[in-house]
């Protein structure tokens, strides 16, 4: 099926963590040759689902209401060792991986190592300086997708994240997080000189 070429490249991009499948519309890269045949399908397929609050469209109902949850703040898989509570069912298993102790994804440059690749891959930009995420709107650059997400949201207005107790909205899941303990009375920050804990 494959030559012995191409399989000695297919095992160099495995083991390597590299992806080399690049997709032509928008550049998103892929280890695997089925993945990105399955996700170019997304640019062919017509977007049908529309989200009300934020306008983006998706291909099917399930992605919709998936999309949903970002706004609602709704986390439905929790981790039955702590409690903490997730988007994605694969966040859960990440976080799994925490309580297992396994970081099986280490850092050739300094020896860090993580539970997810995404994450080590986030990593390496740190020791390279690259930052493929660039804003459109005022050209600011990240390292990480999420970091971009965060920041588009300076320009849209968009605070996905609301506060069941008092109904305020935030852009980011932290400031929900540290907002939320007004209502709690949580202090988990304490002093070690005199023992005064804060929010």
């Amino acid at each position: 099926m494959f030559s012995q070429s191409s399989r000695q490249n297919i095992n160099k991009t495995i083991h390597n963590g590299q992806k080399g499948y690049i997709c032509k519309e928008c550049g998103r890269a892929f280890k695997w040759h089925s993945r990105l045949i399955q996700h170019q399908r997304m640019h062919t397929v017509k977007k049908l689902y529309k989200c009300d609050e934020y306008g983006k469209t998706l291909m099917c109902a399930t992605r919709l209401n998936e999309h949903r949850r970002i706004h609602h703040g709704e986390k439905l898989y929790q981790c039955q060792e702590c409690g903490k509570s997730f988007k994605w069912h694969s966040s859960l298993i990440g976080h799994h991986k925490i309580h297992a102790g396994e970081k099986p994804y280490r850092c050739e440059e300094c020896g860090k190592a993580f539970t997810q690749h995404s994450n080590l891959s986030a990593h390496r930009r740190t020791h390279t300086g690259e930052k493929p995420y660039q804003c459109k709107e005022c050209g600011k650059a990240f390292s990480q997708l999420s970091n971009l997400t965060v920041h588009h949201r300076i320009h849209t207005g968009e605070k996905p994240y609301l506060c069941q107790e008092c109904g305020r909205a935030f852009s980011q899941q932290a400031s929900l997080s540290q907002h939320h303990r007004i209502h709690t009375g949580e202090k988990p920050y304490r002093c070690q000189q005199c023992g005064k804990a804060f929010r």
